[in-house]
């Protein structure tokens, strides 16, 4: 079998707000095409026109090729061997950042052909074979309203709290970033108006749902995340995700000794490469690979081996559509370490790309995430959803 075309479909949500701290906005869908009739598909949380160029790019030496002329002719069946063929050829331009975000697409569309051509769901191919998981997978439910005032998004995020836990989740997570470079719909607010937000999600929904917060790069100092944390330690937190800038690695190192909370990151990092220095320099106690963002499923099977490896848990960012959500429902099936996921639920979210892009084999119901069981990812496009945004996408490059 061999790959004959990577066909990239570029989209956006016709309401995309700019002001929203939201990349379920847009989307890179990639489909890869076989010569015996086999495609398979992918995404990655990345700018799509960037990934698009990445992988349609031509190249003139060895080093420094685009993605997609270098898949061509190769072997779908053997992603970690393509892989490897990939990210060697484009080194150059590559290594990190949107081209490992755009071959994390590519690799989820490989191992989905690989799903179909052997009949089985794509986590027996991932370790997972050897076992079988429990009856249902562990997910929480990620909470960002998009709202103006404070009061208004206390309201929101409690009501979706609620509605979280009413269809079935037994744990959620607060987004409540009202400083540093990404606050929410402008929103900027002291540090307690997080504390506002935590206090209510938990007195909503009560002691004995797990409870994370987001605050998306927030804190400029340790000294000030500490002060914080210690406002929280009685809303028994399982993580404060991202409290300060991802290059900071000394501060997260200081941070995560002194802290009462548990530290998570990682939903930027590209590669595994990157999380063996986080880890090495003793940043974090919460793994948080994208499957899209650290380069595919090959990447983030190697995420979970180092987890194992340093005594860590990892719980995956997945914050876009019905893809990247099946894809990481299918590590989780197949890897242990993975204590639980993000699931991006249409009734808690604003993104119509999560709503309509997809028919979501992977479902929320009163005793867990379902285990997906058709072959390959188990994920169907909605074509008449994915052309509609494809308009808007294209509207909005000429504009």
């Amino acid at each position: 079998m061999k790959i004959t075309k990577v066909k990239c479909h570029v989209i956006v949500d016709p309401g995309y707000d700019v002001s929203a701290t939201s990349s379920a906005q847009d989307d890179i869908v990639v489909e890869v095409f076989t010569d015996e009739g086999v495609a398979g598909i992918g995404e990655s949380d990345v700018n799509p026109w960037i990934a698009r160029a990445c992988i349609e790019a031509p190249g003139t030496h060895t080093m420094d090729r685009g993605l997609g002329e270098v898949l061509v002719g190769l072997d779908p069946t053997d992603p970690p061997r393509v892989w490897q063929e990939v990210y060697r050829s484009t080194a150059m331009a590559g290594r990190r950042g949107a081209l490992v975000h755009a071959l994390g697409a590519v690799d989820i569309a490989l191992w989905d052909i690989c799903g179909k051509v052997a009949g089985v769901p794509v986590w027996k191919l991932l370790g997972g074979g050897s076992s079988e998981p429990g009856e249902h997978l562990n997910a929480y439910c990620s909470l960002e309203p998009e709202v103006g005032d404070l009061d208004s998004y206390v309201e929101s995020m409690v009501r979706w709290a609620r509605r979280a836990v009413e269809l079935g989740f037994d744990a959620v997570k607060a987004e409540a970033t009202f400083s540093g470079p990404y606050a929410n719909m402008g929103l900027r607010l002291p540090d307690s108006a997080m504390t506002e937000v935590l206090k209510a999600v938990r007195a909503a929904v009560g002691p004995s749902v797990t409870l994370m917060v987001d605050v998306q790069y927030a804190f400029d100092s340790v000294q000030r995340a500490l002060a914080s944390f210690e406002d929280w330690v009685d809303f028994d937190l399982r993580f404060v995700e991202t409290p300060l800038w991802i290059d900071d690695i000394e501060g997260y190192a200081e941070l995560a000794a002194a802290s009462p909370i548990p530290i998570a990151a990682g939903e930027w990092q590209a590669t595994a490469f990157e999380f063996r220095e986080l880890v090495a320099a003793g940043c974090l106690d919460v793994l948080q690979p994208d499957v899209g963002r650290v380069g595919g499923l090959s990447e983030a099977v190697k995420v979970c081996d180092l987890a194992a490896a340093t005594g860590r848990v990892v719980i995956p960012h997945a914050w876009k559509t019905g893809i990247t959500l099946a894809a990481t429902a299918h590590l989780a099936a197949a890897r242990p370490e993975v204590e639980r996921f993000e699931f991006l639920h249409p009734e808690t979210c604003e993104s119509r790309l999560r709503k309509e892009l997809t028919l979501d084999e992977v479902q929320v119901t009163p005793h867990g995430v379902t285990i997906p069981r058709a072959p390959g990812l188990g994920v169907e496009l909605n074509r008449d959803a994915l052309a509609e945004f494809e308009r808007a996408a294209r509207d909005l490059y000429d504009a």
